[in-house]
């Protein structure tokens, strides 16, 4: 079987590419700041900050592919620490497409929508960049940096995702459930929208991209919806109140890192390659059925 490297299996989407690899390739993942299944000998503990760890891992494991999912992708803290977050958003990235040129594999980076400053969804791959947060800021130098190193590489801008947690980590439909299955209220803006996406809707556009692009391709979903549409479609599948789902708009939660209204994304190159995400509605209702 030819070995796949994923970094950051610890989070939501990495856990959820090492559980979708697993069947048939050698997957091997890394992890750092969550300890996951200590008994699984493919999951190895390493600061990828550690570049000198990062070149011995490569003459370890001698990947076939490289999915690089690692990051620090809370916008809020990477507005708040800066330095720290760049070097795993930016500095690791670097190094791990140097080190995947010189093996000559493929290489596919996960970016993100909030490249984009919200003002002319949706976007297509030729849409000019302009983020206006930190977090966005160190992807677009990321997603720069790696195409001038290794233009072979596939960036994949992942829009919102959702789906079941993995071991140590959650996606923002679980504080949602939680907050609305206590009976409280749940306030989502109407004024945010996104092109959300199921998990497993994403690592199959993952893996699609690791056979078949070379540069810039979004991964985004087939529905434009605000966070309150989200919600309503939410409340519906898990028999919930809709009244519980209050509208609010993003300046009545003023935050740390500044957030775009609008970064849909336009998937039309994704969808004419094979990509076919499931609507948000099949895909709750299939995590609904996971509970039960």
């Amino acid at each position: 079987m030819k070995r796949l490297l994923i970094t950051g299996v610890s989070g939501f989407l990495g856990w959820h590419i090492y559980q979708k690899t697993r069947s048939y390739w050698a997957s091997f993942g890394t992890y750092f700041n969550h300890n996951v299944n200590s008994n699984d000998p493919n999951l190895i503990k390493i600061n990828l900050t550690d570049l000198a760890a990062v070149k011995e891992l490569f003459q370890q494991i001698k990947p076939d592919a490289v999915i690089h999912a690692a990051a620090q992708s809370k916008p809020n803290l990477c507005q708040e620490f800066p330095q720290a977050s760049e070097a795993i958003n930016l500095t690791a990235s670097l190094e791990i497409a140097r080190l995947c040129s010189q093996y000559q594999i493929p290489l596919v980076f996960t970016s993100t929508d909030l490249v984009f400053d919200g003002k002319n969804a949706p976007y297509s791959e030729n849409d000019p960049v302009f983020p206006v947060s930190v977090y966005g800021e160190q992807k677009v130098a990321a997603e720069k940096g790696i195409l001038a190193i290794y233009p072979r590489a596939a960036i994949c801008r992942m829009p919102l995702m959702f789906g079941s947690p993995s071991p140590t980590a959650n996606s923002f439909l679980q504080p949602f459930l939680k907050t609305l299955q206590e009976g409280k209220e749940l306030s989502l803006f109407t004024d945010e929208y996104r092109t959300a996406v199921g998990v497993n809707s994403a690592v199959n556009g993952l893996l699609l991209a690791l056979e078949k692009v070379q540069g810039i391709i979004h991964l985004g979903g087939k529905e434009r919806v605000s966070r309150y549409q989200f919600g309503l479609l939410m409340a519906a599948v898990f028999n919930i109140p809709r009244e519980q789902i209050k509208p609010c708009l993003q300046c009545d939660f003023p935050m740390i890192a500044p957030r775009p209204q609008d970064v849909s994304l336009d998937s039309s190159l994704a969808f004419s390659l094979g990509y076919q995400p499931l609507s948000i509605k099949t895909e709750l209702e299939a995590i609904r059925d996971e509970i039960i």
